[in-house]
């Protein structure tokens, strides 16, 4: 599958196969990935925890409130995202520049995981409702949560038709003189 295959398969799972548990193979080719992702001067500044068994169930218990999150009690592993410092090169790129590189880098980052789930036949979901201090206790870390993305087998494969703003509603194009565009 390409990569534009990819990303038209690609949808937010929310009914899990919970008796399905996901093979430690594919567990292992979607850190690769998010290893991999790009990052401002490279420098990764995000902490990953895998989740599985009643670890995972913690943190989707954490997702929870208010109604929301309630497919995750069903996912077999949940990957929290934590933000970590950045190297000296972007924390001074982000002071002089003004840009929160860590949230764009752990948005690339999730991106990534989700992309090389779903070339793994896996469905993915990222999650930003969450209760940090509870995350915190089920990890066993004082960190600052960003994001969680739930992982497993969709119990139900059905593909949903994607909504998305056309093209002319979010893409301008700016030429100059050479007219290449």
């Amino acid at each position: 599958m390409n990569f534009l295959e990819l990303a038209k398969s690609r949808q937010s799972c929310r009914s899990y196969d919970k008796g399905r548990y996901v093979e430690p193979e594919k567990i292992d080719a979607i850190l690769e990935a998010a290893r991999l992702s790009p990052s401002a001067c490279n420098a990764q500044p995000y902490s990953l925890w895998v989740c599985t068994g009643s670890g995972a169930l913690k943190i989707a218990e954490a997702t929870g409130g208010m109604g929301m999150n309630k497919f995750a009690k069903d996912a077999p592993v949940m990957i929290v995202i934590s933000e970590a410092p950045y190297n000296a090169t972007a924390k001074i790129g982000a002071k002089v520049k003004h840009n929160d590189y860590r949230s764009i880098d752990i948005g690339i980052l999730s991106a990534y995981i989700t992309a090389e789930a779903e070339s793994q036949g896996l469905g993915s979901c990222i999650i930003g409702w969450f209760d940090n201090a509870k995350i915190c206790e089920a990890i066993g870390r004082d960190v600052t949560v960003r994001l969680v993305i739930s992982i497993g087998y969709a119990k139900d494969e059905v593909k949903r038709e994607k909504r998305r703003k056309p093209l002319s509603e979010l893409v301008s194009f700016v030429t100059g003189d050479d007219k290449n565009v």
